[in-house]
């Protein structure tokens, strides 16, 4: 979007700098929704090292957008969900820490025992380890019907906040274990 409110942005009631924020959150998720459709696929044909190449790819993606959501979004939301809600999307974090942290050794056993090929056991564990962060990506997309509504100001700081964890671009697992003040 341009920086300019369209007549579509005002007959809408979304400010310009949310409706880009908007675009960024959507277009985020879009691609780490493709990550684990395609990474549920490499687990499905036991592709070892494709499975290991999206995992990392996985963790790249959500560790700045889990950064910026924990400091940024989540506390501008708890004055419409409450504090409840927000726990429940921090614990949703760190359970997807802990399946990717185990999605990262799921796909580095079959490096480490020299292997082409994930068995069938291990394809069905990834492939569930997988499954269970689709929910908290679809919910998560949803918040943002609520960013809308928050003050300009804060879609400010929430797009600057994005732009510095970018900018350090640590991914997830290096994140929850350096940076993130909640460690699982």
């Amino acid at each position: 979007m341009s920086p300019v409110p369209t007549a579509d942005d005002l007959e809408n009631g979304v400010s310009a700098i949310a409706g880009h924020f908007l675009e960024t959150f959507h277009a985020e998720h879009r691609a780490l929704r493709d990550l684990l459709l395609a990474l549920i696929d490499a687990f499905g044909k036991g592709e070892s090292s494709r499975a290991r190449r999206l995992v990392a790819a996985v963790s790249a993606l959500t560790g700045p957008h889990f950064r910026y959501e924990e400091e940024a979004l989540y506390p501008g939301l708890v004055p419409i969900f409450g504090p409840g809600y927000v726990e429940k999307l921090l614990a949703d974090h760190d359970d997807t820490i802990r399946n990717v942290r185990e999605l990262t050794e799921l796909a580095d056993l079959a490096l480490r025992n020299d292997l082409e090929e994930i068995d069938d056991d291990q394809a069905a564990w990834g492939i569930e380890l997988t499954r269970e962060l689709l929910p908290h990506l679809s919910d998560c997309d949803g918040l943002s019907i609520m960013v809308e509504t928050l003050p300009e100001d804060d879609v400010v700081h929430l797009l600057a906040t994005r732009d510095v964890v970018m900018e350090t671009n640590l991914d997830l697992l290096t994140w929850a274990a350096t940076v993130r003040g909640r460690h699982v």
